[in-house]
């Protein structure tokens, strides 16, 4: 708890703020616990208590590590800025004062040094914590591009847009790169190379279960009217969730499953299921991808 001297009269509004959740904070010295703020106000007191708990020489630094958190640094550093003078009398002592005046020499410098650069991250929709790299024209977050290609639905246009995305960041005169993070082109590369493989295991099930049906009897896939994920649900709990003597009502790998699914079903517009979208909804750690309880079709009570 600060001392009552140090107790700030006004707040200013935060558009961003750069607390952490308390599991994964790092540096106790300069990061700003979530749980332990509750609100704008409490978020203000708790900048300028860090101000007053730090040795002088890491100021800096401490201004540099709450930069990372916002996509709007230069906003953010204003908002400090501000915060400090609407507080002023925080510092009437000498000593103080001149801890004032190292803030705003830091802040100034801080905004320079972002300016200079040619940071475009002031564009960016996410923290700075999840920027790969940065050129003049754009900033490049994996985080960004995984989110992108997990909406594209088409195996193509998935690969399309991760080879696109590894060729502009190649090509780029980069001026930042993230030290924390892995290499940009690295990453997309692992990301094809993944999608490859498990569209070519797709295809190798599919052709392995035609040849298996092919002396048997002709079918053509059948049409879910209900949510995608409905389905694969059922196939879910079968296999997760209901048992028989201590096994899984319907067993087998979930690459066999993915294969059943796709090769037996399309949507209700007649189309083509996605397979990775179907691994993904059988996946147990993906409960978000599978329906909400109001929608489940729950096959324990039907039997």
């Amino acid at each position: 708890m600060m001392p009552k001297r140090y107790q700030i009269k006004q707040v200013v509004q935060f558009t961003e703020q750069t607390t952490v959740p308390k599991e994964q904070s790092e540096n106790p010295l300069f990061d700003i616990v979530q749980e332990e703020i509750k609100d704008n106000s409490a978020y203000c007191q708790e900048l300028v208590n860090k101000l007053f708990r730090l040795p002088y020489a890491q100021l800096p630094e401490f201004f540099a590590h709450h930069c990372n958190y916002v996509a709007d640094p230069i906003k953010w550093l204003n908002k400090f800025e501000k915060l400090i003078a609407e507080n002023e009398e925080l510092f009437v002592s000498s000593t103080n004062r001149s801890r004032m005046i190292k803030c705003y020499t830091i802040i100034e410098s801080k905004r320079k040094e972002i300016e200079f650069t040619g940071y475009k991250h002031t564009l960016a929709k996410i923290p700075m914590q999840y920027v790969n790299a940065e050129c003049e024209k754009r900033y490049f977050s994996f985080k960004e591009t995984k989110q992108k290609v997990e909406e594209l639905k088409d195996y193509t246009d998935k690969i399309m847009f991760l080879t696109k995305e590894k060729f502009d960041y190649e090509q780029a005169s980069i001026d930042f790169i993230n030290p924390k993070l892995p290499d940009y082109s690295n990453q997309c590369q692992k990301e094809i190379d993944q999608i490859q493989h498990l569209n070519r295991l797709t295809n190798e099930f599919s052709v392995e279960q035609m040849n298996k049906n092919k002396n048997g009897m002709p079918f053509n896939k059948l049409k879910i009217n209900c949510n995608i994920n409905q389905l694969v649900d059922i196939f879910y709990q079968l296999h997760r969730e209901l048992f028989t003597d201590g096994k899984p009502i319907i067993d087998g790998n979930i690459n066999d499953f993915v294969a059943v699914i796709v090769n037996s079903f399309t949507d209700k517009d007649g189309r083509e299921l996605n397979p990775e979208t179907v691994k993904t909804m059988l996946t147990p750690s993906k409960t978000d991808k599978r329906p909400k309880p109001h929608k489940r079709i729950d096959i324990d009570k039907m039997l």
